[in-house]
């Protein structure tokens, strides 16, 4: 017989480790170059610590949700309590579900194919292998993820510490190298505050946010933690105050050994620094610990983004058959598949720079913007009293993630703006559409008397 519910078997060791390499991934290794390039020079670690200012304020909103109310589905959950249950909950909850159910897989398909963007330095690929290669990564992270959560965590943390000691090396190789000269060399005008400066610097850090990411990864595993309401918040601030010291170290590994004017063009950034030390075979191998990085962070991303569609299959909010557990294994299978098979499909059609920007646009409004919001009606819905964890200074975190996020919104530019606002209508008509053939909220009976 099926259980009917999740066991709470992660403490805070597996909580960090999923966390931390949900947001490390692929993302440092393929938008390095990108920053630089757009920065235009070593400046580019300002959109490194502003991405960094932005997780840790956002921190707060997610810490404050995940120890109220720590259960699987993360945002949904949020969304649903804080804009009332029987009401613009079911909107706002509803208009989650409709995007995860398109981004989530583009974020899985992201970091498969910068994968084998990467993989292409040890093989050379063509398009159609290159392809090829990203799809057979999100069926083995399928088939690794299909068995039970106590499992899951012990993985994690295997991953972990090989990523850690491979993000040790890079860093470790290329301080124990490092040229001032090299790293100091900006441009004429690096620092000329103009209005061009801070609209580049917002889509600089467009890209540098998207390797930030991740860091509310536990609050979607939060019927499975133990211990949540000091866990998730501990877990949190850890992940990010931790990934932003491996990400600023890393960008003065690599500008303090690489000319940024080259390092800026380089698709294997990594892998270049590695060369740049120790040789071709160094680099080899250097590589294929990126690739372990990148498949350890994919683990990670679908783990949490399959307890999403679950928790709305079980509140009645999606298709029913999402909300079925494994029969022995007790977890989303269903959702975890349905994940996988998009993925597939999208890491097939797909190229890297089509995807980061999309991803941003399409979640901005409803999950951060509508969480930061949210969190603070959850207040006077919850009472401040009975929160477990409450954010300093409140309510400004909240605000100021608010104004950024929205800086972040428009800087991904016109067109993606424009589609993630599109996707956001599209669901409010399906919404509606759904709700009145139903009969529920706003057109049921009680509502209209």
């Amino acid at each position: 017989m099926a259980e009917t519910s999740l066991k709470r078997e992660l403490g805070l060791s597996e909580a960090v480790a999923l966390n931390m390499i949900d947001m490390v991934g692929i993302g440092p290794f393929v938008v390095l170059p990108i920053v630089l390039q757009l920065m235009g020079g070593p400046q580019h670690i300002l959109a490194w610590i502003a991405g960094a200012m932005l997780a840790f304020i956002d921190g707060f909103i997610w810490a404050e949700y995940g120890a109220a109310l720590p259960q699987a589905g993360g945002s949904y959950v949020f969304l649903r309590e804080a804009y009332g249950r029987e009401k613009f909950g079911k909107i706002f909850s509803f208009l989650l579900i409709w995007q995860t159910m398109i981004q989530a897989p583009l974020v899985i398909a992201s970091g498969s194919i910068g994968f084998a963007q990467y993989f292409s330095y040890i093989v050379p690929l063509t398009d159609v292998t290159q392809r090829m290669v990203s799809g057979t990564v999100v069926i083995l992270l399928t088939i690794l993820l299909y068995r039970k959560i106590s499992t899951v965590g012990k993985i994690s943390l295997f991953l972990w510490i090989v990523v850690l000691a491979t993000l040790a090396w890079f860093i470790f190789g290329g301080l124990s190298h490092f040229n001032a000269q090299l790293a100091f060399d900006y441009p004429e005008h690096a620092w000329d505050f103009t209005w061009a400066f801070w609209v580049v610097l917002g889509q600089a850090t467009v890209q540098s946010m998207y390797s930030y990411l991740g860091y509310y990864n536990v609050c979607h595993l939060g019927g499975e933690i133990q211990n949540p309401e000091k866990n998730i918040p501990r877990a949190i601030f850890i992940s990010i105050l931790g990934i932003a010291g491996i990400y600023l170290a890393m960008q003065f590994a690599v500008i303090g050994v690489i000319p940024w004017r080259e390092a800026q063009n380089s698709q294997f950034i990594v892998s270049t620094l590695i060369e740049h030390l120790y040789g071709h075979t160094a680099a080899v191998v250097a590589t294929i610990l990126v690739l372990w990085i990148a498949f350890a962070s994919l683990f990670a991303v679908m783990v949490g983004y399959s307890r999403i569609p679950y928790a709305a299959a079980i509140d009645g909010n999606f298709f029913k058959v999402m909300g079925k557990l494994h029969p022995t294994k007790n977890f989303p299978y269903i959702s975890l598949l349905w994940l996988g098979a998009v993925a597939f499909i999208f890491s097939l059609l797909f190229k890297m720079k089509e995807v980061i920007n999309a991803i941003l646009a399409m979640r901005i409004i409803v999950q951060f913007i509508g969480g930061a919001i949210g969190v603070m009606l959850l207040r006077t819905t919850l009472g401040k009293e009975t929160l477990p964890f409450k954010m300093w200074l409140y309510p400004l975190p909240a605000i100021i993630a608010i104004l950024l996020w929205l800086s972040i919104f428009f800087s991904t530019g016109i067109e993606f703006a424009l589609s993630g606002a599109g996707m956001i209508l599209l669901g409010l008509i399906v919404f509606f559409v759904r709700a009145k053939m139903r009969k529920e909220w706003p057109f049921n009976e009680n509502h209209q008397s």
